[in-house]
């Protein structure tokens, strides 16, 4: 591992705080502004490569020219440029602690859809600033998008940005360029791009921050490209029930194929968004979210769960409550969800007899998940009741391991359930 460095340039080096594919940054102290900086450092073994070592150098100061003409309260400033001996060095703003978006994109560490709402819509307008500037980012990525200790938004690394400013003449560099998972159609296809190239990578931001997963992931790159370029992703409703329809729309027109189909600019889109806070009133907030957590969390149903399960089952499923006496269940019915009882106190009953009796942990309605069939039995509420209903598609995309989970706890139930059946019938003189 490659030592740090005491100096570079003028700048006396503190610590290493992150590392790159491009280069390592380290915080440091311009002496002369006596302030605290951040230094990228650019690997030495990309800047000696004789056949590369040129172009590598140009796209590592391409960062520079581009973000060096824009001045955003939401963009990372860069202060200088250079070279000392074999260091190609960059010297940006220094945001101590700073997190990138990364660690809201798992199902166990989202947002409230208020707050991704809000980082959205200081992205877009930060975006809209950097193209009115001639500046199209084109690797809009959550490990791009830092967040300060007092939750600021700062947009990092222009190193393959587009500059199209007419001061500007250099040769710009095209082609197959950002990252993968996070391109537009017309990026893959190396089509022509412009300013609503950014837009459709921020979508696919946006989707991760509401729902954990990536919308195009896959298992090569051959199969992201066709799933950016051709399919779909599943609609947000498919994994939480939170989510303002106008919020859908919003997403749906920043991940249009076609870019003129798309929002044009960034402000236009921070414009929807800023309509959309009027609809979140009603949206769970963090703290019930959390409340609800706990709820689960304690069942034992869910004992062997990973937090990751428990809160893609808090976004994606639906809770209720019932009086007593009130059917959850008619038998005959085709329904294919399946209910886990949080309070309160059911009864099973079949052809109006009485089979069984659940309470707090306990689940019902399993087979019509597992079987596709219509209700064997009626489930009634013996008392006031609260529960929650998964439905058949929140398991059919959860990962294998979380439908393992399940099938392991339906068959500890179904066998139960079976063996008390059993028990009734031998008692009734139905079953010999």
């Amino acid at each position: 591992m490659t030592s740090t460095p005491e100096k570079i340039g003028k700048y006396r080096i503190i610590e290493e705080v992150g590392r790159g594919s491009m280069g390592s940054v380290y915080s440091a102290h311009d002496p002369f502004a006596d302030k605290e900086v951040a230094i990228k450092l650019a690997h030495p073994q990309y800047v000696n490569e004789k056949e590369t070592g040129e172009r590598f150098k140009k796209l590592f100061f391409n960062e520079a020219q581009a973000a060096g003409v824009l001045s955003h309260p939401s963009i990372l400033n860069i202060f200088d440029a250079d070279i000392d001996g074999e260091n190609c060095y960059l010297v940006m703003e220094y945001i101590r602690n700073a997190k990138t978006l990364d660690q809201y994109c798992k199902p166990d560490s989202l947002l409230s859809v208020r707050e991704v709402v809000g980082i959205i819509y200081k992205i877009a307008k930060a975006l809209d600033y950097a193209h009115r500037q001639g500046i199209i980012h084109r690797d809009i990525k959550p490990n791009n998008i830092l967040q300060t200790e007092s939750f600021d938004i700062k947009i990092a690394d222009f190193s393959i940005a587009m500059i199209i400013r007419e001061d500007f003449l250099e040769t710009q560099f095209h082609g197959f360029l950002g990252s993968p998972l996070y391109m537009s159609p017309e990026q893959i296809n190396e089509w022509q791009i412009s300013t609503n190239t950014d837009i459709f990578s921020l979508g696919i931001v946006m989707y991760e921050m509401l729902t954990g997963h990536h919308p195009f992931k896959a298992d090569n790159l051959s199969a992201i490209s066709k799933k950016i370029t051709g399919e779909k992703p599943l609609s947000l409703s498919e994994f939480r029930n939170d989510v303002p329809e106008g919020l859908e729309y919003a997403l749906n027109r920043m991940l249009k194929k076609k870019p003129d189909k798309r929002y044009n600019m960034g402000l236009d889109l921070a414009a929807d968004l800023a309509l959309i806070f009027e609809d979140l009133d009603s949206v769970d907030n963090q703290d019930s979210l959390r409340d609800k957590f706990e709820t689960i969390q304690s069942l034992g149903f869910f004992q062997g769960f990973t937090d990751s399960d428990i809160w893609e089952l808090i976004r994606a499923c639906d809770w209720h409550k019932y009086p007593a006496n009130t059917h959850i269940i008619t038998e005959g019915e085709e329904d294919h969800s399946f209910y886990i009882v949080l309070s309160g106190v059911v009864k099973v009953e079949k052809n109006g007899q009485q089979l069984d009796s659940l309470q707090e942990g306990d689940c019902f309605g399993e087979m019509g998940y597992l079987a596709k069939a219509k209700r064997s039995a009626s489930v009634i509420a013996k008392t006031d009741v609260s529960l929650i209903q998964v439905n058949s598609s929140t398991l059919d995309r959860a990962a294998e391991g979380t439908q393992l989970r399940f099938l392991k706890v339906f068959v500890k139930t179904l066998i139960g359930r079976l063996a008390d059946t059993s028990s009734i019938l031998t008692q009734t003189g139905e079953f010999n």
